[in-house]
Parts: structure tokens; sequence; C-alpha cells
């Protein structure tokens, strides 16, 4: 599959007609102005996480040798959960509405400054957009080493049989491995005929990693070094896991053959997650990620506005729409992947 240059809205035609549902939808967020761009949000947003950056990266300097940098590496977790999500609004294209600035800040932001590669992500997110929760289709629900359904559970053997038997308990332990995962798969797609440019983001991946281990083992002991990198990683990986693992989780799982259009299909797999500004903050956005999915390049501050609207239209159609707190969209994402693991534990009694 040929690598996108950006993340596309991902509509088909049929939900582009003039007499769709999800184009009468979409004509009411429209006349509402909630597509404009919004510059002011993404500079001081954007300015706001270099910033932290910059303390971070002074007070690594100025402490030195010293077990006090763990403090550091846990605040340095939380900057590279918000370059994960910087990366990901410039990929939908919220930020910039043309393609070169759009591409030259997620390489800054993703291949430099985080160690991921932005063209296998975003080849790996149009795929996960185009099909939310689609067993067959999603990425994101592939069987790793986590089932996502009881069918998948039905032909797990090996390791991922053993993890799926007690996944709900793993999960979170397993997300502090996600910052790991997500440098490893970089590497590996730097050698797939997908990577549009691999000589250019591997040259990015290897410099971010040559200035981040360079720094750490050079100013930290070996023993103070690993445990800076296992806390920031570590920590790295549970903080963005946790933001999208209640995304979709537990949500309508679909299989081929289950005929869905474009608005049903976004809504009833995707689940928003209620809040104020500390959790629009810590979410970048994502916990209307209803709204997210109808409108990819949608800004994030016009979420909440289109989260009213598309609720009121959801109800006139009589499609659900589900919408809880933090906690229990947590709880939900555990109770499904305990269930999923269900076929794995009955065939050990």
């Amino acid at each position: 599959m040929a690598n996108p240059t950006v993340l596309t809205e991902q509509i088909p035609p049929v939900a582009r007609g003039a007499g769709s549902d999800y184009s009468r939808l979409s004509r009411r967020i429209s006349e509402a102005g909630l597509m404009e761009r919004c510059p002011l949000y993404y500079t001081l947003r954007f300015g706001a996480v270099v910033l932290a950056l910059a303390a971070c990266c002074t007070a690594f300097a100025v402490l030195g040798d010293s077990w006090l940098q763990l403090i550091v590496a846990a605040g340095l977790a939380a900057v590279f959960g918000q370059l994960g999500l910087a990366a990901h609004d410039l990929a939908h294209k919220q930020v910039f509405s043309r393609r070169r600035p759009t591409e030259i800040g997620g390489l800054i932001a993703a291949n430099a400054l985080l160690g991921m590669s932005y063209g296998w992500w975003m080849n790996k997110h149009t795929r996960h957009h185009a099909n939310p929760n689609h067993e067959e289709k999603d990425p994101d629900v592939a069987p790793n080493l986590i089932v996502w359904s009881r069918r998948q559970a039905s032909v797990a053997r090996g390791l991922p049989a053993f993890i799926g038997r007690h996944q709900a308990l793993l999960f979170y332990p397993m997300l502090t491995l996600e910052g790991f995962n997500l440098s490893v798969g970089s590497f590996r797609a730097l050698f797939t005929p997908s990577m549009k440019r691999p000589f250019l983001e591997g040259g990015l991946l290897v410099a971010h990693f040559a200035v981040y281990f360079g720094a750490v083992f050079t100013v930290l002991s070996p023993g103070k070094a690993v445990a800076f990198v296992a806390v920031h990683m570590g920590l790295f990986g549970l903080y963005l896991g946790s933001v999208f693992a209640p995304n979709h989780k537990g949500m309508q799982m679909v299989t081929d053959g289950q005929e869905l259009d474009f608005l049903r299909r976004q809504v009833l797999t995707s689940r928003n997650v209620r809040g104020g500004a500390v959790i629009d903050a810590l979410m970048g956005g994502l916990n209307y990620q209803i709204e997210h999915h109808l409108f990819p390049s949608m800004p994030t501050p016009a979420l909440r506005k289109a989260q009213r609207i598309t609720e009121q239209y959801c109800a006139e159609l009589g499609i659900p729409y589900h919408q809880t707190g933090l906690i229990a969209s947590h709880r939900e994402a555990l109770r499904h992947l305990h269930s999923a693991g269900e076929p794995l534990r009955a065939e050990r009694r």
C-alpha cells in the first residue's frame, strides 16, 4: 500500500452525496464555521510544548548525575505524549492546509523530536480511520499479543494465547512498552516498500536517538541512565496508550459483510470521554473521538462545539451516541478485553 502524503477525510463517495446522513451533518458543521483553521491556538499550544521540552532539557543539564533525574524523566514522558498528539494533529491537516508545511512539521515533531516515523504512523493511522474497529482492516485491532475479539481469541496460540487469558490485568503493564514498540516499528518500516522517504526519515530517527542516548549516557552513570530511559519511555507509553485506549476499545467491532454507512461506521465504533479543559489538554482533543473521526481535519478547539451538534443530530436519527467519563471509559475497555479472552480461559478449565 502506498504511503499517503497526508491523512485524508476517508469519506467514501456515498457519504458525500447530497442526500446522505453524513452530508447533512457536514453542512451543519460547515455552517457553524467549525472547519476553519485556528492558527493562534496551535501557535500557543505548540509553543507551550516546545517550552516544556526546553525546560526538561535545561533541568537535565543542571541536575547532572543525580537520581532526581527520574523526575525529569517523568516530565519528559508527558512532553513526549504531547509531541505525539501534535504530530497527530499535523498529520490530519488540522494545523496547516498546505501539504509542505504539514509534512515538515510532522517530520520535526515525530521523527526528530519523538523518535517515531511520521510516514509509518500515517500509513497505519489512515487505515484505522477508514475502518475503525474492523477486525480485518483496522491495524489497531489486528491480533498480535492482544486479542480484541473472541473470534481472534479462538485462533490464538503460544504467547498471544497466554497473554490473552490475562490481558485485562496485563494491559497497563504492557502499555509501558508502547514507547519502545513505536521506535522499533519505525525502524522496521524503513525497509518496507510503503516508506516514501526512508533515508530522510531514517536519518532523522538516527539523529534523534544519537542525541538522546548520547546525552543520557554521557551525563548519567550507567545505572541511572538505564533507570532514566526506563522511567521516561515507560511512562510515555503508558500516557500515550491511556489517551488512545478509551477511544474505541470496547465499542462495536466490525467484520467483513457488515454494511455500515460512513456516519454510523464512525459513530458506533467510537466513544467520547467527558471532561473539561484539563481532559481536553491531556487527551489533545481526542476525548471527542466521534467528532474527530467524522471530521479528521477539524481543529481541536472546534471539537467541543461539534460534539453538541453531532450528539443532537444522532439523536434525531436514532443513532446510539456513546459518551462517558474517563475512568468509566477505561473500565469499559478493560471489561471488553476480559470478555475477548474468555475462549482462551475456557480452554484451560
